[in-house]
């Protein structure tokens, strides 16, 4: 009889090397530090969090046949982008926050001047260390190109400049997932992808990890909302809906095998999180 998988021990010991990954990423390696700019690009990366999108980054890679070591310039590549998005959304112009996990936004810590140039760094420092990857096989060139489909205008960007027109007081659960798909959905469907893609899978198995990412970055920002008290009108639809993801989700990498249970698994979990939210069990 095979032992459960243990979610908890995979993330630990995954999140260990995309940390290294990022420390080495992130390192001055004794060059010149103008206006202490890497050394905000390195506070806003390592000031904690999920980790999510790495991991997903890794989970899709090894899904497909690759291991973590193939998978870590995409995985630092969308940690990257990840942070400088919430170093720009902390900003007075976006949302005003003062206080990330704890400890005072990069704006609050540098200046509102080196924020903006910590994101600018932090986005062209994430297309350089994913093109790095290009000799250590997998779809590399192609992982570049759907990283910045994702992040654009068309992905992420473009959910920012719709969220901020929508507010937060949506009525209809399309409209919200609309939102969600483009500012959340995105970089995780970019994971799903870039995981694939430094495989090497074919075509059809990336778009399958692609299309996992995108609903399991709907779910994940549903639970999110659960959990921060926000479109509280759709609370119930948005519970049932991410049953309904999950499912699917699972139903994608049904055939895989055993390298798929860290997918299986992150999938459960944003279920259990998202009813635990609405049981108003606040965990994170």
């Amino acid at each position: 009889m095979s032992k459960p998988f243990d979610l908890e021990a995979w993330t630990r010991d995954r999140r260990d090397r995309v940390d290294a990954a990022l420390e080495r990423t992130l390192a001055t390696g004794g060059r010149a530090d103008p206006g202490r700019l890497r050394e905000s690009m390195h506070y806003a990366v390592m000031l904690g969090g999920k980790r999510m999108r790495p991991l997903l980054t890794v989970a899709a890679c090894e899904a497909a046949g690759g291991d973590c070591e193939r998978a870590l310039p995409a995985a630092c590549a969308i940690e990257m982008i990840h942070a400088y998005s919430l170093v720009h959304d902390d900003l007075p112009a976006m949302d005003n926050d003062t206080v990330r996990r704890g400890k005072p936004t990069v704006h609050v810590a540098f200046g509102h001047d080196k924020a903006i140039l910590c994101g600018d760094g932090l986005l062209t420092l994430a297309f350089e260390t994913l093109a790095r990857g290009h000799g250590h096989g997998g779809r590399v060139v192609e992982a570049v190109v759907r990283m910045a489909q994702h992040a654009g205008v068309d992905g992420m960007v473009g959910g920012q400049a719709m969220d901020l027109e929508a507010g937060q007081d949506l009525r209809q659960l399309e409209a919200l997932e609309a939102v969600h798909a483009k500012k959340t959905g995105a970089l995780y469907a970019a994971s799903g992808a870039m995981g694939a893609l430094l495989a090497g899978a074919d075509d059809e198995l990336v778009a399958r990890l692609e299309r996992w990412g995108l609903q399991f970055g709907i779910a994940f920002q549903h639970a999110d909302d659960i959990l921060d008290d926000d479109q509280v009108a759709l609370r119930d639809q948005a519970t049932a809906r991410v049953d309904v993801l999950v499912a699917s989700c699972l139903d994608l990498v049904a055939d895989l095998g055993a390298g798929a249970e860290p997918l299986r698994a992150i999938a459960r979990w944003v279920q259990e999180r998202t009813h635990a939210a609405a049981a108003g069990e606040k965990r994170d």
